[in-house]
């Protein structure tokens, strides 16, 4: 396992949960308790059940060249809005308690969502051998369409589990202010979905064909 991915990934998982306590002021917050929990449970599982190869995994790691112009300026902004959701949710139901309180079924159907898009990211990242971090074509990998597992159902599964984790994030949290940043990375989300796709069906051998029998990019019979 390569250990710069290992420690990004660590680093990046610190820096957000620390910035979601600090808001908080204080630990005994149990939205941040539990979204924590499904946090490391899902680490665990991209270490072990969800494990990619080693060739992804360098990949991810770091990228090699061609990453779209485009998709760094997307990155960079959903970092930005990833960090101000997190200090809006502990600020808002952790510190000052600005939104009411929710039903109860609420943060159930909350924890729900954050689990069910979790999983359904790591699955994608599974079935997909060229699941790079970033809107690339891997042409010193010999770059080919996925069209089997999740794939099969939408072209961009990934981006649909983002998409319904951060629909449950403000439910989680019982914060009605969180769903402003929220709205925003799902703009980006669906944004990026629509790039990539076109990027694909222009310059990824086999795509236009797979695009023709795979017909949603995220939502089935929607989009």
């Amino acid at each position: 396992m390569k250990t710069n991915y290992l420690i990004k990934h660590l680093i990046g998982t610190l820096l957000f949960f620390s910035i979601l306590f600090i808001s908080a002021g204080r630990i005994d917050y149990w939205q941040g308790l539990v979204y924590v929990i499904i946090g490391l449970v899902m680490g665990l599982l991209n270490y072990t059940v969800f494990r990619i190869d080693a060739e992804l995994l360098t990949e991810r790691s770091k990228p090699g060249e061609g990453t779209k112009k485009w998709d760094k300026a997307i990155l960079g902004l959903l970092f930005l809005i990833t960090i101000s959701m997190y200090i809006t949710a502990g600020l808002d139901s952790g510190r000052y308690h600005w939104s009411p309180d929710f039903h109860w079924s609420s943060y159930l159907v909350g924890i729900i969502l954050t689990i069910s898009g979790q999983l359904l990211f790591l699955i994608a990242q599974k079935q997909n051998k060229f699941f790079s971090s970033t809107v690339r074509i891997q042409t010193n990998r010999e770059h080919a369409v996925c069209e089997t597992g999740l794939y099969k159902v939408v072209r961009h599964p990934a981006y649909l589990g983002s998409v319904i984790q951060a629909l449950g994030f403000p439910l989680l949290f019982g914060s009605l202010w969180s769903i402003i940043p929220i709205g925003l990375s799902v703009i980006l989300f669906l944004t990026r979905t629509y790039l990539e796709d076109k990027t694909l069906i222009n310059e990824l051998k086999g795509y236009p064909e797979y695009a023709d029998k795979t017909r949603y990019k995220l939502i089935p019979y929607v989009w």
